[in-house]
């Protein structure tokens, strides 16, 4: 498979010049000064006590392809705010997650837990236009950005009161995240390159991160099993994507997942 990462990153990178010259970055910037405040609600969110789980709205993936044909994305929100999420994640890539900011906004402004802006970000244009559309959280992955400009981006996310997920997947990008400032990291047992799923790569660089920065696993969770195992290892939270989409009762899923009869 070629590299599906730098496809998706090269693609955004297209959308975003032409989207620039539709409505300029000093414009997106106004929207973005002038959205309500968010005070850094995901990562509040994530500090409370216990495991938090944040769900994900996802019609397709590049490995998996479409996930959910029929896509009633504000019904699936709701229906994980109902279920106990601490947070959503919201796919907004339109090409080979099909995702858009429409549903973004609409989740956004239907609940009342943080959302998540899941998306390649490779224009700080982006992180603006996510703040306008009522995220209170934006993924920066270490893998499409370098060291300065994932810096700066973290800077700007802390000028937006918006918290900045900075995903990584192995030592050398921790090390990046950490660097630069990152509090909230994701580490991915997906290799998004391959899309290879490696349910211990989380595990494996847990102690490393220790209490330098809230810590979420995410890819490859599918039991309580799963659960238990990240929990011994004072893991803070865990981001489901597939298989919550997957649930036909998403309670009683979620409920499983917490150990909850």
């Amino acid at each position: 498979m070629a590299d599906i990462l730098e496809q998706i990153a090269d693609n955004n990178r297209k959308i975003y010049l032409d989207k620039k010259l539709e409505v300029s970055l000093s414009k997106v910037m106004d929207q973005a000064f002038a959205a309500s405040g968010t005070d850094f609600a995901f990562e509040k969110k994530l500090r409370e006590e216990g495991m938090s789980f944040i769900c994900e709205c996802k019609k397709a993936s590049p490995s998996k392809g479409i996930i959910a044909e029929d896509f009633p994305y504000l019904e699936i929100a709701r229906s994980y705010e109902k279920a106990g999420a601490s947070c959503i994640s919201c796919l907004t890539e339109p090409k080979w997650f099909m995702g858009s900011l429409d549903y973004l906004e609409d989740i956004a402004s239907e609940v009342s837990i943080p959302v998540l802006r899941k998306d390649f970000t490779v224009d700080e244009y982006m992180i603006y236009e996510a703040r306008a559309k009522g995220a209170s959280a934006i993924l920066l992955i270490c893998s499409i950005l370098d060291s300065s400009t994932l810096g700066k981006y973290i800077r700007l996310c802390d000028e937006l009161e918006l918290t900045a997920l900075v995903e990584a997947h192995d030592k050398n990008e921790c090390d990046m995240a950490l660097g630069e400032g990152a509090r909230v990291i994701g580490v991915n047992n997906r290799n998004l390159r391959d899309f290879t799923v490696d349910p211990s790569n989380c595990l494996r660089l847990r102690e490393y991160i220790g209490d330098q920065a809230v810590f979420i696993a995410e890819s490859g969770v599918k039991t309580r099993e799963d659960i238990v195992l990240l929990e011994k290892e004072k893991v803070d939270a865990v981001l489901i994507g597939e298989s919550m989409m997957r649930a036909e009762d998403k309670t009683k899923f979620l409920n499983d997942l917490k150990g909850i009869s």
